[in-house]
């Protein structure tokens, strides 16, 4: 399968106040967070579940959005200064390769990967880079869209996270997705 990225222009619509009736990051996201956190956020869009992790970390926190495309991150830090949440968050752009978070090694609490694993080139490789980020312990919530991933992409998603040294505790429900919730041993 070909790994496309989803265009910049559809990250409004994935960030429209609309998609919360179906999938509300405040609960989705709370019971997993928790004041202080360090939370890694790969391919966050326009920041739809951003804003709200940057809440529940609170000022003695800090989220790192990455992604590879430009527009999304400078249309996501507009809204974070606008939420006045600019402050706990640290939004990079990232090349293809590599997520460039090897100065985190070892302090990220959790990361979500929500509806972006199947982009990326190669998940291994991704599930290496969060477990090198990733403090022993660390959670992991693995989300993907049930229309653009079926479940053996996603059991072999789940696979490469196991080899990188995470273990399933959970399977979470949320709406439209194959998830689970998994921590680095």
């Amino acid at each position: 399968m070909a790994h496309r990225i989803c265009p910049w222009w559809i990250g409004y619509l994935l960030a429209c106040p609309v998609r919360r009736l179906r999938q509300n990051p405040q609960e989705i996201l709370a019971p997993h967070i928790r004041e202080g956190m360090i939370v890694l956020e790969p391919g966050p869009g326009m920041g739809f579940f951003t804003l709200d992790l940057a809440r529940l970390v609170g000022a003695s926190g800090r989220v790192v959005a990455v992604d590879v495309q430009p527009k999304m991150i400078d249309r996501l830090k507009r809204r974070a200064t606008k939420a006045t949440l600019i402050d706990r968050i640290d939004a990079r752009v990232v090349s293809a390769d590599s997520m460039g978070v090897a100065d985190l090694r070892g302090t990220v609490d959790f990361t979500l990967a929500f509806a972006m694993v199947h982009e990326f080139p190669d998940a291994s490789h991704f599930f290496s880079e969060v477990a090198a980020a990733s403090k022993r312990g660390a959670s992991l919530l693995l989300a993907e869209p049930k229309g653009h991933v079926d479940q053996p992409m996603f059991d072999s998603e789940r696979q490469a996270a196991t080899d990188a040294g995470f273990k399933v505790v959970d399977r979470p429900s949320i709406r439209h997705s194959l998830t689970a919730l998994l921590k680095l041993d």
